[in-house]
């Protein structure tokens, strides 16, 4: 078989018997893909890693716990074998040679009758890489030309812009925290087919560069308001340009629902009869003090925490949060657009009984080129800020984690 390519053909497995023998990490990394493919799945193996057995626990696979026996191949239609008995590997393969069985040998390619190709996908479209020969594999170059072509798909590249996929509507997509690495990859492939995107100032920048010229992007914070309310305004963008046909992305810094008034953005639309995909993002309520080495739980210190807007003092007549009861949490406190608020907050905190002592970090610009953090307590925090002029947007987070340093390499 070596002089000749293998031929790649696509299978259609759903409903049909499927047997894998083994049940380590060979089998940990391809069950997924064939319990999606709707396979009838039975692993032979007397072992199985925790992923594999909680994939039998929850039904996806049948496991039978004990080691290959000739005969296991009795009608089935394709085979992974991924021991590790090279001789019953061997025997196996002989098993599905005489069977007819398409066989894949984690051991042993040359030997296999089929090869696992390096698979990805992109909204319909499923790319598959092989290599020519089985000598010549190598897991990480056909790794890497797969992940060339997924990317090219869902950014655009790889295809002109009048064939791609485009759904005319709205996508309310979350950016994550500000590093454009950290958007999802539904929500850059939504960008990638947009016709207008209606930005927010929070949300990652550096991804409207990467939009094509033709794509119209309009900046919230400079729609003219007339006598409409900010979101009002926002709400009618959305609303003419979907109904003009046109793919648009409504592009929110964090997670549309997190702060980000994205359900009085769905709800309008829906008023107006406009379909409306919400993609959510990361937060920044985790992700900024995760990226300055803070965990808002952490085992024996924080057992919980709790996210609130600052951008009501507790004085406020518009306040809904209770700062009494949020004083008596023994966990974590995460506050987002507190940074002009917080001398009264933490006034408030130490009122209702929380220790002046608490410590506390303030994370400027998280996950982006101008991160800074800036270390405090609640007694402290007020003239931390003075001093050194935190600015928005900045996550503020009080409890014992925000004292936690990681522990050095042994």
């Amino acid at each position: 078989m070596a002089e000749h390519p293998a031929y790649p053909v696509g299978l259609r497995l759903a409903g049909r018997r499927v047997v894998v023998l083994g049940g380590g990490q060979v089998a940990q990394r391809r069950l997924p893909a064939l319990i999606a493919a709707g396979a009838d799945i039975l692993l032979v193996s007397p072992s199985a890693t925790p992923s594999v057995e909680a994939m039998a626990d929850a039904g996806e696979i049948t496991w039978e716990r004990r080691r290959y026996a000739d005969g296991d191949l009795t009608d089935t239609w394709y085979a992974l074998v991924a021991t590790s008995d090279h001789a019953a590997n061997e025997a196996a393969s002989a098993e599905a040679e005489r069977s007819r069985v398409w066989c894949v040998r984690s051991d042993d390619a040359d030997a296999a009758t089929a090869w696992t190709p390096a698979t990805g996908r992109s909204e319909g479209v499923t790319v598959a890489v092989l290599t020519a020969e089985a000598k010549d594999r190598d897991p990480r170059r056909t790794a890497a030309i797969r992940d060339a072509l997924v990317e090219g798909l869902r950014d655009g590249s790889l295809v002109a812009p009048q064939h791609r996929t485009r759904t005319p509507g709205v996508a309310l997509v979350g950016g994550g925290p500000g590093d454009p690495d950290l958007i999802t990859v539904r929500g850059r492939r939504l960008l990638a087919e947009a016709d207008v995107v209606i930005a927010d100032r929070l949300g990652p920048r550096d991804l409207l560069d990467e939009l094509p010229p033709h794509v119209e992007v309009i900046d919230a914070a400079k729609i003219p308001y007339g006598r409409f309310m900010a979101q009002e305004a926002i709400n009618n963008a959305l609303i003419e340009h979907a109904e003009q046909g046109k793919a648009v992305v409504r592009l929110k810094g964090g997670d549309p629902f997190v702060y980000g008034r994205g359900m009085e953005e769905v709800q309008a639309l829906a008023e107006a009869g406009i379909a409306c995909t919400v993609v959510p993002g990361i937060s920044s309520s985790i992700s900024v003090p995760g990226a300055a080495g803070i965990p808002v739980t952490h085992r024996g210190v924080a057992h919980e925490f709790t996210v609130v807007s600052g951008h009501v003092a507790p004085d406020d007549e518009r306040s809904l949060v209770d700062w009494a009861a949020l004083a008596r949490l023994r966990g974590t406190l995460v506050i987002l657009m507190g940074v002009d608020k917080i001398g009264r907050i933490a006034e408030t905190l130490i009122a209702q009984g929380k220790p002046a002592d608490t410590p506390l970090a303030l994370v400027q610009e998280g996950t982006t080129a101008a991160q800074r953090r800036v270390d405090a307590t609640l007694g402290t925090v007020a003239e931390a800020v003075r001093t050194h002029e935190v600015k928005p947007p900045a996550v503020i987070v009080i409890g014992p984690v925000a004292a936690m340093v990681p522990a050095p390499p042994a």
